[in-house]
This record gives C-alpha cells, structure tokens and sequence, in this order.
C-alpha cells in the first residue's frame, strides 16, 4: 500500500475523470431526445465527442512536449469544464455538437497527460497493483455516474453543473500529487501504411469496434428509452454493458495468448453478434432479457478492441509497439466517429431494435474478413510473440505502456 500511496491523488483524478465523462456521455444523449432534438441529430452530437476525441490522440503528444503535464491538464480541465456547462446555455444541437468535439479533445489530452504520468511514476514494483486499482477506478467511477441520471433527473441544470463541477475538482488531487512533471513522452509520428502492414486485421478491428460500441455507448440510451425503459432501467441497461465488458477480458485474453488469436477474436466477434441478434429480435421490451442481452454483448463486444491490439502487437517489429498502440486508439477513433452518425439515422427511420441489428451485420462482416486474413496469413508462433494479451481502457495510447508495453518475450 505504502507504494501506491503517492499515486493515489492520480487515481482520484483518473476517477472523476472517467466517472464525469461515462455520465456526460448517457446525459447528453437523454437530454437532447429530451429536448426535442432527432435522433439523426443526437447521432452528430455523440459523433462530435469522436471527431474531437481523434484531433486530440494526435495533438496531445506535441502539447504535452509544449508546455508539460501539468499546465496542458489544467487548460484541458478548464476547457472541458466551460464546454459542458455551456450546454445549458445554448440548447441547439450543433452548439453541443461543437461543445462534444472539444470535449473530445479535452478528454484525450487529460487522459493522456494521467497515464503517462502515472506511467512515469510505477516501477516493476507497484504496477500490477497500480492497474488493478485504476481498473477498478474505470469499472467504479462509471458505473457509479450511471446513476446520477435517475438519481437527479435530466431536467433542469443541474446534471450539467455536477459534470462541470467535477472537471474543475478533478484539479485538486493532481494538485495534491508529487510536484515534478515527469518527463514529456516523445513524439509519435502516424503512419497508417506501416499500420495497415503491420496487421490488416487488427486495423479493421479497431474500426469495427468502433462503429459498434461506440454506437451503443451513444444511442444505447435512446435504445432503452424507445423500448419503454424507465431512467432507472436505462442506468442500469448502460451499466450491464459496461461490467460485462469485465467478465470475459481474462478468458478471452488467456486464451489468445495460446492459441491462434484471430480463433479467439473470432469467437468473441460471434458471441458480440448473437447478443445483438438477441436484443434486436428476442429482447423485446422486457426489462430483464435486455440487461441479460447486454450483459452478454459487452461481455463479448468489449474485448474486441484488446484482442485487436494484441494482434497488431504480435505482428509488430521492435520498436514499433508505440505507434501500434496510438494507432489503433486512432482507427477506434475512425469507427467511433462514423458508427453513431450511421445508427442514429437507421434509428430515426426504423424501431430501436435497428441499432443491434446494425451492430450484428458489422460484426458478420468482420467475421467473414477474419476467415480471409485467417487464409491469407499464417499465425505467429506462441513463443515468437513479443506481447502477451493486455485489457487495454480506450482512454489513451499511453495506457498500453501503463499496462507493461514495452516488448517481452514470454517465458
């Protein structure tokens, strides 16, 4: 405990951080169906988050380098925190389309500027503990700010208040930590042929992934409400996804490891869209079989996007597991920007249930196209892989080197 101790006002940061934009992210979606806006629209807005998200995992690197951890963390809080209570201001939906993108860049420098200095900060020592702990900050904090929604009501300012409220708090614990800035990480240069070389597979991946759940985590809310859900219901239905994105990470991960991982990617590709085909056609509006079948599509879904990476990982040169891993944080970004624009005008056209059949035919897709790469390209040797599996959070490149990035060889 006494070396996690000092990087405790970090993992306080890190909590707020993801607890107020798990929130933001539910809230903005039920406030503007609540406000009038079409789903088409709250699509842009959801989509607005990504774009911005995007700009920042290729900026943040040269800010950091510009003018260091701490001042680039106090200007993006401030930014993000005047972003999200002008939303109440302004009610018109490409007003908070512009306000989610620069939230979006915010969001992807403050993540970025705690994990690489929590990555500056851990030793051999101390960062199993340390990844447990913020593992459990992620699956906590957001969890937790599900429920704020029923708990106060999308009416009113005062959701907007709280977010705003807890970005500007988010300073005070940072403020609190040791008060030399680590060193500035060096800078990344984005290749995306080298990429796409690298593993076609875990390219597309990424994208997939993206235009998946990043089409739940924003329309899922819209989802529940269509079918009847109460705010409670809907706290919960989004809360299902989330944990079980937990259950399945270690199983799916460990046997990745041994096998041929595309099998694996494969497998959890296929569970993704049985859950979905559930939702869209055996769910119906009951209550309890939709946080079942959600349950089981994050549980399935939510690996996706470390299995992908790994996958990269493995075919990956020395020296190349940095960009790998900025890189398939920006493909994820790619999905993620088109996946809400393109289910939230399928929404707007056909019943809810469209948005998980949207998901099952991507996900149909990218399992026939594993099949090809699985033709096409010989697996890596268990003992020639650099990198064993990691559960990777989509909150920055720097968590891949949080989480032991550099190349090992296994045992």
């Amino acid at each position: 405990m006494s070396q996690i101790r000092p990087l405790i006002p970090l993992l306080v940061t890190a909590g707020i951080l993801i607890g107020g934009n798990g929130l933001q992210g539910t809230f903005i979606s039920l406030r503007a169906l609540d406000e009038g806006f079409s789903t088409s629209l709250i699509g842009v807005v959801g989509a607005g988050y990504n774009i911005g998200f995007a700009i920042g995992c290729i900026y943040v690197t040269r800010i950091l380098r510009a003018i260091g951890h701490i001042r680039t963390f106090s200007a993006m809080a401030a930014i993000a925190s005047a972003a999200a209570i002008s939303m109440v201001l302004i009610i018109d939906p490409w007003f908070w389309f512009l306000m989610r993108l620069v939230a979006g860049i915010c969001f992807a420098s403050l993540f970025a500027t705690v994990e690489s200095w929590l990555n500056a900060s851990v030793t051999n020592a101390n960062r199993g503990r340390t990844l447990s702990v913020y593992r459990l900050v992620d699956l906590g904090s957001v969890t937790a700010a599900q429920y704020a929604i029923p708990g106060i009501g999308i009416g009113g300012f005062e959701l907007f208040a709280i977010i705003s409220m807890a970005l500007t708090l988010s300073l005070v614990p940072i403020s609190f930590a040791d008060r030399s800035s680590p060193v500035t990480p060096e800078a990344i240069r984005f290749d995306v042929k080298t990429l796409w070389n690298i593993s076609p597979l875990a390219t597309i991946g990424c994208i997939v992934v993206g235009l998946t759940n990043a089409a739940f985590r924003s329309l899922g809310p819209i989802y529940a409400q269509e079918i009847g859900l109460s705010v409670t219901a809907i706290a919960t239905f989004m809360s299902a996804g989330i944990i079980g994105g937990v259950v399945l990470q270690y199983p799916l991960g460990y046997y990745s490891d041994r096998i041929d991982r595309r099998l694996i990617i494969l497998l959890a590709t296929f569970g993704s869209l049985l859950a979905g085909l559930f939702l869209a056609f055996g769910a119906g509006s009951d209550e309890w079989l939709n946080f079942a079948g959600i349950f089981a599509f994050g549980a399935f879904a939510m690996p996706l996007f470390s299995l992908c990476s790994a996958q990269a990982n493995d075919h990956a040169a020395e020296g190349q597991h940095a960009l790998v891993s900025a890189g398939m944080l920006f493909f994820w970004s790619l999905g993620a920007i088109i996946g809400p624009l393109f289910a939230s005008f399928l929404l707007e056209i056909f019943a809810p249930q469209v948005l998980f059949i949207y998901t099952a035919a991507i996900l149909g897709a990218f399992m026939l196209y594993t099949l090809l790469r699985m033709t096409a390209r010989k697996p890596v040797p268990t003992e020639e892989r650099s990198m064993r599996f990691r559960n990777l959070l989509r909150t920055s490149s720097f968590f891949n080197k949080l989480a032991g990035g550099h190349a090992r060889k296994e045992p």
